[in-house]
């Protein structure tokens, strides 16, 4: 397996790798309008809602697409098997993360994320451009089941036996406001965690040590089973990549808490 993270630098000077830009808000608008105002060269814009999830529904409001649907997704974008892919957003590689995680579950061996994003990039002096480039279709194949993934179930079981964290913002975990699912809370047991706490003030994630003692402070450690969810597991993958940059495996709830309350009949925690 590669490095999970990639410098403006190292992307630069890296020879034929497929680059997926992620942007995306809760809410809106299409994160494709900010790509075509301007994006890295040879880069492609990757939908969150329709690239790396099914439709909304009972299993959450992003739930995962299927091995057959994906793997067309992203061959229509450019990936192959042999190829790296380098994934990146405007937000802390809090949105990047779900392609990272997705593209990890299919099982491709060299996905990275930009570290920084396209702020660290344009920081960097290195260019952005327009023009959107001609893709080749890619011959990446799906192959499910390369990274640890939670149910509800095994959510609930996890945060009374491990740790399962929330990374959400804490006043959404305690139920304080909820923007977007229609009940506020968080599931029992589970921790707040924040993900915007695993980067730095410039977007990048803190070093390894950092990230350690952070994960301690939660709870989570060696020999720890650890997951995480958040609103509908797109920010949930930014935690687990932030713990596997720690050395702390760790299972993304996918569904999350959108998931969670599509049933009245799980418990709901606030405060």
């Amino acid at each position: 397996m590669k490095g999970l993270l990639i410098s403006p630098d190292g992307l630069a000077a890296l020879d034929g790798a497929t680059v997926l830009d992620i942007r995306w808000r809760l809410g809106g608008p299409p994160g494709v309008g900010l790509y075509r105002e301007g994006h890295i060269p040879g880069a492609v814009f990757c939908d969150v809602d329709a690239d790396l999830a099914a439709p909304p529904g009972a299993g959450g409001r992003h739930p995962l697409p299927g091995a057959d649907a994906f793997q067309r997704a992203m061959r229509r974008l450019g990936v192959s098997d042999g190829r790296p892919v380098v994934v990146y957003d405007d937000a802390g590689s809090t949105v990047a993360a779900r392609a990272w995680w997705a593209l990890r579950y299919f099982g491709h061996q060299d996905v990275r994320v930009l570290d920084g994003g396209l702020p660290a990039w344009i920081a960097a002096g290195l260019p952005i451009i327009k023009e959107e480039p001609g893709v080749a279709e890619g011959d990446f194949t799906a192959r499910p089941g390369g990274m640890p993934m939670l149910t509800a179930d095994e959510a609930a079981v996890l945060a009374t036996d491990g740790v399962l964290l929330d990374a959400r913002a804490a006043e959404r975990y305690r139920g304080e406001v909820e923007p977007v699912d229609p009940v506020a809370g968080h599931v029992p047991g589970a921790v707040s965690a924040p993900t915007t706490e695993n980067v730095g003030p410039d977007g990048r994630f803190l070093d390894s040590a950092a990230l350690r003692a952070r994960f301690a402070g939660l709870g989570v450690g060696e020999g720890v089973p650890a997951g995480a969810y958040c609103g509908s597991g797109v920010t949930a993958a930014h935690e687990v990549l932030a713990m596997e940059l720690a050395g702390l495996p760790a299972a993304l709830y996918v569904g999350s808490w959108s998931n969670w309350v599509a049933d009245p009949a799980r418990p709901v925690a606030t405060g």
